[in-house]
């Protein structure tokens, strides 16, 4: 996400408690390509993929590994998004490439040629804020039955 995206039309503000401003840079600029918007000393803004994401300094949430996935267990709350396919699919690869990124769930395919098929990856920041991305070949398949 090296450019700008358009804010959708009803766009989320999500804030969230990371421990250092600095190594959330590094994470959500550097390695997720989020582009940092407003910040002071002790928050920092960034554009996620077209949402206002805050990062404020603080104690992070706990989260425990309870949401079923299929077979596997997956930390809860988590935060994340739906992108289109070949977006998450970039996304998935520049991760993958990344050594700092470690996957509580590797990128896949899940329902496959069911209503609902996606892709999906859960990986963590380093304060242990869990993040879910799914991909869809189209949004309408978000909601599908």
């Amino acid at each position: 996400m090296d450019t700008p995206v358009a804010a959708p039309p009803n766009a989320f503000h999500l804030a969230l408690n990371v421990l250092d401003l600095d190594e959330a840079r590094r994470f959500y600029g550097d390695a997720l390509g989020c582009r940092e918007g407003r910040s002071t000393d002790t928050w920092v803004d960034f554009d996620f993929f077209g949402h206002q994401l805050s990062l404020h300094l603080g104690e992070p949430l706990k989260t425990a590994r309870t949401g079923k996935v299929g077979d596997k267990l997956v930390p809860m709350p988590h935060f994340g998004l739906a992108l289109m396919l070949p977006q998450w699919q970039a996304l998935a690869e520049r991760l993958k490439a990344n050594s700092r990124i470690d996957f509580v769930l590797a990128p896949q395919v899940r329902f496959e040629g069911e209503p609902g098929e996606q892709w999906t990856m859960f990986f963590m920041d380093p304060f242990g804020n869990p993040i879910e991305v799914k991909g869809f070949r189209t949004l309408e398949a978000l909601y599908a039955i």
